[in-house]
C-alpha cells in the first residue's frame, strides 16, 4: 500500500510540474539555507567560517513552506550549511516533499545515516568535485570526503533513494568533467552543475556568504570551458540523465567566449532564495528583503519591484543556478523550461 501511495504522489508531481512552470507573475524557485551549520570546510566557500547557530524552529520553516506555496513555488532547494545536520530535518522534509519537487544537498557524509528520512525527497544531490580522491578530499578539505561521498551514492541508488551527483565546474577540474558524467550518468546517476563563483562584495549587510576568491578554482582556461560546453550539448542528445539545459550551455558558451551576458538577472521574479533566520533576498549577494513570514504582502510592492530593476543590472555573480532560472520567466520561455523539466520529472518515477 506504502509503495502504490509514493507512485500515485510521484505522478501527481510530474503532471503539475509543466502547468505551474507556465503560470505568470509568480516565482518558479526557492533555495532555503535552513541551517548555516556544516561539517566541511571547502575551499571555496565561506559558509563553514560563519556557523551561525540561530535558526529558525521546525514550525517557523513549516509556516514558510506554505508561504512558498501559495506564492507558486514549484521547486524548493533545501540546503545549507548542511541540511542534514539540522535533528528535524525528516520532518521539514516530509512537510516540503508534499508540496514542492525537493531537492536536499549533502557533502555526502550525511545522507546514509538518514536514508529512512530521505526516500520521499525527488532528489538527494551529493556534491563530487572528481573522481581523484586525493584532489576531491583537498577540494573539500576534508580528509575521507570521497570515499564517503562516493560510498553514499551507492548506498543511496541501492536504497532506490533518487540520487543525483551536483557538481562544481573550476579550473582544477575543468578537465575531467565528461569523464566525471560519464562515469556517473553511465551507473543511472543523474548529474548536474554547479559553476566556481565567488561574492564580489564585502557588504556587511548582504544576506550571507556562500563564496569568496580562490585562484585555484577561478576559470581561466576560456578555450577549455566553451569546448566543454559544446561537448555537453552534443552528450545531451543521447544522454537524458545530463540535468543542464542547452540554453544554459549556450549562455556560458557565450559568456567565456565573448564575454557576454546573455542575459538579465531574475533575483525576486523568478527565483529567491532564504536564509536561517528566514530573511528573503532575490540573490544572497544582496541586502535581505525582509521576512518570508511577510513575502504575501511584499511580493507585489514598490519595494520589490524597484530591487527588481536593480537586480537585472547586476552583473555581481556567475551562480549557475542564478543564471539558470533567469534565463526562464516569459511564457515563452516557461514552456521550453516544462518540456525539459517533463523529461526531469521522468526520472523521479525510476528508482
Amino acid at each position: 500500500m506504502g509503495g502504490w501511495r509514493l507512485v500515485v504522489m510521484g505522478v501527481k508531481k510530474v503532471a503539475t510540474i509543466a502547468a505551474r512552470s507556465l503560470v505568470r507573475g509568480k516565482p518558479h524557485h526557492a533555495q532555503w539555507m535552513v541551517t548555516g551549520k556544516c561539517n566541511y570546510q571547502c575551499l571555496g566557500c565561506n559558509a563553514w567560517k560563519e556557523q551561525d547557530k540561530k535558526e529558525l524552529s521546525t514550525e517557523e520553516i513549516k509556516r514558510g513552506i506554505d508561504i512558498l506555496k501559495e506564492a507558486g513555488i514549484v521547486e524548493l532547494v533545501l540546503s545549507g550549511g548542511n541540511p542534514l545536520i539540522r535533528d528535524d530535518i525528516g520532518e521539514i522534509i516530509d512537510y516540503a516533499t508534499e508540496r514542492f519537487v525537493t531537492t536536499v544537498y549533502d557533502n555526502g557524509s550525511m545522507a546514509t545515516k538518514k536514508l529512512d528520512l530521505l526516500r520521499k525527497v525527488d532528489f538527494v544531490a551529493i556534491s563530487i568535485d572528481s573522481l581523484d580522491e586525493k584532489k576531491h578530499d583537498y577540494i573539500k578539505n576534508v580528509s575521507g570526503a570521497w570515499k564517503n561521498a562516493m560510498e553514499t551514492v551507492e548506498t543511496l541508488q541501492k536504497e532506490g533513494i533518487k540520487v543525483s551527483v551536483s557538481l562544481t565546474i573550476s579550473q582544477i577540474n575543468i578537465a575531467e568533467i565528461v569523464e566525471v558524467t560519464n562515469y556517473f550518468t553511465g551507473r543511472g546517476i543523474p548529474i548536474w552543475y554547479c559553476l566556481y563563483s565567488y561574492d564580489t562584495t564585502d557588504d556587511l549587510k548582504q544576506l550571507f556568504h556562500i563564496g569568496k576568491s580562490n585562484e585555484e578554482f577561478i576559470i581561466k582556461d576560456k578555450e577549455a570551458m566553451v569546448k566543454l560546453c559544446d561537448t555537453l550539448m552534443d552528450m545531451k542528445k543521447k544522454n537524458k540523465q545530463i540535468l543542464i539545459t542547452n540554453k544554459v550551455l549556450k549562455t556560458l558558451k557565450n559568456l567565456y567566449a565573448k564575454e557576454k551576458r546573455d542575459w538579465n538577472c531574475k533575483a525576486l521574479q523568478n527565483f529567491l532564495v532564504i536564509d536561517p533566520l528566514g530573511r528573503i533576498a532575490g540573490c544572497h549577494n544582496h541586502t535581505n528583503a525582509g521576512s518570508i513570514f511577510d513575502l504575501p504582502k511584499n511580493w507585489k510592492s514598490e519595494e520589490y519591484n524597484t530591487l527588481r530593476e536593480q537586480y537585472k543590472t547586476c552583473t555581481q555573480c556567475t551562480y549557475l543556478c542564478y543564471i539558470f532560472y533567469s534565463l526562464y520567466g516569459t511564457p515563452t520561455k516557461n514552456l521550453a523550461l516544462a518540456k525539459e523539466q517533463w523529461k526531469n520529472a521522468t526520472l523521479l518515477l525510476k528508482k
